[in-house]
């Protein structure tokens, strides 16, 4: 198998989970509604899935599969602080068919990779409010999104430029200058 394909478990809005492999982008084919991915699951078979079914795409680190309901390990769907790291903190509604709504909160890239996972792969790419858990990245198609929301540009504080020092004439400059050189052996 290619190093390119990483560990992802699939849930579906029906609740179903499938683990399996994906790379890491570009794995979306098709055009506007009849968008689709191909999963490798874990015996070797392809499996074509529907953007339209997914709810979101977790890479992790280990399947877990003995833990039906939450093998992802995504307990902590919101940050507890503001992040630390940089990126657009967004907080994402899925749509669901029932008055319940399902949030979830993540950081996304501030550079141009943003808009390539827009155009490339029909959704979002965030980094997860608990970066140690067994989810490394999540990826969220656009048609499972209802409501986005910016909370804040997280940034690195810029470091102040040190300016030099204004000159101030001083009153000493020319102290030592006038003084004829030493005569005198040392």
């Amino acid at each position: 198998m290619s190093s390119a394909h990483k560990k992802v478990i699939v849930r579906r809005f029906t609740g179903e989970t499938l683990p399996g492999y994906l790379p890491l982008t570009n794995f979306v084919r098709g055009k506007a509604s009849e968008r689709a991915l191909d999963l490798l699951d874990l015996t070797g078979r392809v499996i074509p899935l529907s953007l339209n079914d997914i709810k979101h795409i977790c890479y992790v680190r280990d399947f877990n599969l003995t833990d039906p309901s939450n093998p992802e390990r995504l307990t902590r769907r919101t940050f507890l602080a503001r992040p630390r790291t940089e990126g657009l903190w967004l907080r994402l509604t899925f749509r669901t068919p029932s008055p319940e709504t399902d949030q979830l909160e993540g950081l996304a890239p501030i550079d141009a990779t943003l808009l390539d996972d827009l155009v490339n792969d029909a959704g979002l790419f965030l980094t997860p409010p608990d970066s140690r858990s067994n989810t490394q990245r999540i990826y969220v198609p656009r048609t499972a999104i209802a409501d986005l929301q910016l909370i804040a540009v997280i940034t690195t504080p810029s470091r102040k430029k040190n300016l030099p020092a204004a000159s101030v004439p001083t009153m000493q400059e020319d102290l030592f200058q006038n003084l004829p050189p030493t005569t005198r052996p040392n």
